[in-house]
């Protein structure tokens, strides 16, 4: 995979079911934050159409059709949760060994299609390509904490997204 992890992310496509865990997650709890890891790929850049999105998916980043590079567009097919390591309700951190555990699980699974129809649909392995967690009853910026967790995360692979799924938020102008 040489060059792989130097690249600039210019967005992320996520699949409408990958959403929809992530958010169901997130609403699953408004007392503490949850989290857990996004499979997914990032297209090798030759050979590779130009374009928007396609169906059925959000793509943050994404312009009008051929404005994008694709082979800088993080594909989310799937997430796995984890389960929290730290008891403060504002943090989320996993173990070394649950990141491993997981990090192994997608690429075991996911690439050879065994439970994965991401891989099946896409004929390309799988990998842990970023992270997701939530922030109940805060902002979606990161804070000082999930900036320093996303760099450490960029040092191993420059290409790793963090997603922030902010819930259960009150607009005080509306009441």
């Amino acid at each position: 995979r040489a060059g792989e992890g130097k690249m600039a992310v210019q967005a992320v496509h996520l699949e409408a079911d990958a959403f929809l865990v992530c958010l169901n997650h997130a609403l699953s709890t408004e007392k503490e934050e949850v989290m857990g890891l996004c499979i997914g790929e990032v297209p090798p850049a030759e050979g590779r159409p130009r374009g928007g999105a396609g169906g059925g998916a959000a793509c943050a980043g994404c312009g009008p059709r051929g404005a994008v590079d694709t082979s800088r567009i993080v594909h989310i097919h799937s997430v796995i949760i984890l389960r929290r390591s730290d008891k403060r309700k504002d943090r989320v951190e996993i173990s070394p060994e649950q990141l491993s555990a997981a990090s192994t699980e997608a690429e075991i699974s996911f690439s050879r299609g065994s439970s994965s129809l991401a891989s099946e649909m896409t004929g390309r392995p799988m990998r842990v390509v970023g992270w997701y967690h939530s922030h109940p009853h805060i902002t979606v910026w990161p804070s000082h904490v999930d900036v320093r967790t996303q760099a450490m995360y960029q040092m191993m692979d420059q290409g790793f997204v963090g997603l922030i799924f902010s819930c259960f938020i009150e607009d005080k102008n509306t009441k």
